[in-house]
């Protein structure tokens, strides 16, 4: 069970990451940042996100690993994290499960 530190530089983080790609990101695809997971000892975080249209999951993955420093930078900039997690980001494989099962379970209008 994660402690309310832990879930709350977790979820700071998230939102800072959303904002992050708001600014950074592309216009050509939306990407959602949907959660994030950190250690217990609260070195490493994973930021979890979803990418519309799916077919730019492959480039918005590229763009988002390239940017770890920059959003270090940034997190810095607007936190007062001490020490910065080190940040790395995945795509949300959960939720495009769960959309693809909402998709199947929908009534047919």
């Amino acid at each position: 069970m994660a402690s309310r530190r832990e879930v709350q530089i977790a979820e700071t983080l998230q939102h800072m990451a959303g904002d992050y790609f708001a600014r950074e990101a592309n216009r050509d695809s939306l990407i959602t940042v949907t959660r994030a997971e950190i250690s217990e000892d609260l070195k490493y975080i994973t930021v979890f996100f979803s990418v519309m249209p799916e077919k730019f999951e492959r480039t918005a993955l590229a763009f988002a690993k390239r940017s770890r420093s920059d959003f270090r930078e940034y997190v810095k900039k607007h936190s007062t994290f001490q020490p910065i997690p080190t940040i790395d980001f995945e795509i949300d494989i959960g939720e495009k499960n769960r959309q693809r099962i909402d998709e199947l379970t929908r009534p047919n209008k």
